[in-house]
């Protein structure tokens, strides 16, 4: 997760909520204790914990993008392009095996069109909401820190998720639906069935009391033994999962409890948990507590054993950055950008901490960090703005606003994404590239009348219609 970031409110999301923390910080929360988290170990645990249920199901996996939302609700969903996974359900699965069932189940009801045909869904405006994000076109800034970069979401989405509910006959198919994608899959049922089971008192309870995932998912024992006797039938039932999943499954629930419940996590491991989970959970607590010394002392202890871990090294520079010493967060920064290049999400983090030196040259630097970042997510909010931070300390104003109306654009504000683009275009040479692309955020962005003869008199719109 990213720095300490701003609370917002829930009008605040309503209006365009895309939020990327890069899981070294406090997430940004609505009222409601919902957070958008973006991390790339634990989006990576996620990714190969669903890309075979994902195959199993027909679904190119590349094609779906991966939610984490920071939230003590035990719930999860997968649509078009799209599967989200809440905090709360990873802390509350005992092993990956769990964690799958529940993607698979979700994943059922995706096959089944369950989704598609909800009618509360669609009043509230999913569907267009998750083609919009689809393409990646809503993101939000999330405060400052080590490279915040774009999450996606909205108030609506999440309102439609609390409206959205399933028959008790849905629940059933997307059971069988999500057994069988497992079996297919080689993997075993039985974490489904061991993962209902647990919140089997949930059935008795009153609606108000239960788990938002068990008011839209109701259970009921009969469920329970109907998909317990399906999935014992599965030739891998008994497949066990491998040391390394749950390796993996133990980093991810360490991890989110030390940003997301600092005090928490440091009872829950304690100093005699001497696991690399309970002390990378240790150390990420003492850097949410504020206490920067230990939590290096601490991070130091862990490299010593894992010196090309690329998130610890994260993690390093990013207190270091965080407690204002970003000279010396520079060598750590660099180090997990060496071990994993392919991550935008460390080149983003890397970027801003060479811009925050003032160096020409490292600015230099950092813009280049920035826009090789932003060639794997062009939409990436925090990217947008810190490198107009940049261009305007480079005394580049044509670059800034253009990168001003870029981050504008990406998270939605089409009034703004076009002001700036409208201001880089005075400043830009004309047909340029860049100039090119204020122009077509012009266009794109709800343009006035003015602004469309402004374009119409110097031949802009024909140039533009005509490519």
């Amino acid at each position: 997760m990213a720095t300490p970031a701003r609370s917002v409110s829930k009008a605040a999301l309503a209006a365009a909520v895309s939020l990327s923390l890069l899981l070294q910080a406090t997430p940004v929360r609505a009222d409601d204790g919902m957070a958008l988290i973006r991390d790339t170990e634990i989006e990576e645990i996620l990714r190969k914990d669903s890309e075979p249920i994902f195959k199993a199901a027909g679904i190119d996996a590349k094609s779906i993008n991966i939610l984490l939302i920071g939230s003590k609700e035990l719930n999860a969903f997968a649509a078009p392009s799209t599967m989200g996974v809440f905090t709360g359900l990873i802390l509350e699965s005992e092993n990956p095996n769990q964690l799958q069932g529940v993607i698979a189940h979700e994943v059922g009801h995706l096959a089944a069109g369950h989704a598609a045909r909800s009618g509360e869904m669609n009043a509230a405006g999913l569907k267009p909401f998750l083609l919009t994000m689809g393409l990646g076109v809503l993101a939000a800034l999330a405060g400052s820190g080590e490279g915040a970069a774009g999450l996606i979401g909205s108030a609506s989405y999440f309102g439609t998720l609390g409206a959205m509910g399933y028959s008790r006959e849905q629940e059933s198919r997307a059971d069988q639906a999500g057994a069988a994608l497992l079996e297919r899959a080689n993997l075993s049922g039985k974490g489904l069935v061991d993962f209902f089971d647990n919140f089997r008192y949930q059935e008795v309870f009153q609606e108000a009391r239960r788990f938002a995932y068990f008011r839209s998912h109701p259970l009921s024992s009969s469920r329970i033994e109907a998909l317990r006797h399906r999935v014992e039938q599965n030739a891998h039932y008994d497949t066990p999962d491998t040391p390394e999943d749950i390796a993996e499954h133990a980093i991810m629930r360490a991890k989110l409890e030390g940003f997301l419940n600092p005090t928490v996590a440091i009872t829950k491991y304690g100093e005699k948990d001497t696991s690399y989970p309970a002390r990378y959970a240790r150390a990420i607590a003492y850097y949410q507590m504020k206490q920067p010394d230990q939590a290096l002392k601490a991070i130091d202890a862990l490299l010593a054993e894992q010196p090309n871990n690329p998130y610890l090294w994260e993690l390093k520079g990013q207190v270091l950055f965080e407690f204002g010493r970003a000279k010396e967060a520079e060598a750590p920064q660099r180090k997990s950008v060496e071990l994993k290049p392919d991550a935008p999400l460390l080149r983003i983090n890397l970027g801003q901490t060479l811009i925050a030196l003032d160096d020409d040259k490292k600015i230099e630097e950092g813009v280049g960090e920035l826009r090789k970042a932003l060639t794997q997510e062009h939409d990436n909010a925090t990217a947008w703005r810190i490198l107009a931070q940049a261009y305007d300390k480079q005394g580049k104003e044509g670059l800034a606003r253009l990168a001003t109306g870029e981050y504008f654009f990406s998270v939605g504000d089409a009034t703004q994404a076009r002001i700036f683009a409208m201001r880089a275009r005075e400043k830009l040479e004309k047909d340029t590239p860049e100039w090119r692309r204020a122009t077509d955020i012009v266009l794109t962005s709800n343009p006035s009348k003015d602004d469309l003869k402004d374009l119409a008199s110097e031949g802009s719109i024909n140039r533009r219609t005509q490519r």
